[in-house]
């Protein structure tokens, strides 16, 4: 019951950025940045009331930073020639946050993994393992989006369905991955403990 609760808990933390990717696909990128930090700075306070830590909140916080630059340029300069690439943009931000959590070998995954986990496991190789592929793949996911949106708004920028089936594919796709991986992280870990192995 733990880890459901843990899964759906992180994913809300993509609110901010499924709440932008939605309003932003209309040419809206200042209000889509201004709702994304919204609801990114309204995860934040409820989370740190709720006593979760920073390392929970990885992509939250990076969603605040990112949305309050957003804003800041899309109502600065309203005829930037960033503004159409936003989508694209929302993917680069984040496969950075991804690779550069992974660089600094505090995979983003790990705090969110930690409130679904035993805290006995916390510590493995394996769990810091499981918890870099996790976030590769979501890196990986979020750079090929940002690549597809970029090409795909470059030449066909009011290909709407195009670029909501990227959006989709790309935030599903690593989701599905994450739920499955590390269901069978765990089974096994499970199984090795009661075996005196793991």
């Amino acid at each position: 019951m733990r880890r459901e609760q843990g899964m759906v808990r992180s994913f809300l933390g993509f609110l901010p950025w499924i709440v932008y990717a939605v309003i932003a696909t209309g040419d809206e990128w200042r209000w889509g940045a201004l709702a994304g930090l919204v609801i990114a700075l309204g995860l934040i306070v409820v989370d740190r009331r709720s006593g979760r830590g920073w390392d929970q909140m990885v992509i939250e916080t990076s969603a605040a930073i990112f949305f309050v630059l957003s804003a800041a340029v899309s109502f600065a300069a309203p005829s930037s020639s960033l503004i159409p690439y936003g989508p694209a943009l929302v993917n680069a931000w984040l496969a950075l946050t991804a690779w550069g959590s992974l660089a600094v070998r505090k995979p983003f995954t790990l705090g969110i993994a930690r409130g679904m986990a035993p805290e006995e496991v916390w510590r493995t190789p394996r769990f810091h393992r499981v918890n870099a592929v996790i976030t590769a793949v979501w890196g990986a996911a979020f750079a090929a989006a940002a690549v597809l949106l970029a090409v795909l708004l470059g030449v066909a920028p009011h290909a709407t369905t195009a670029v909501v089936a990227v959006k989709i594919v790309t935030f599903v796709a690593p989701m599905v991955f994450t739920v499955r991986y590390s269901g069978t992280a765990a089974a096994r870990f499970r199984d090795q403990a009661a075996r005196g192995t793991a």
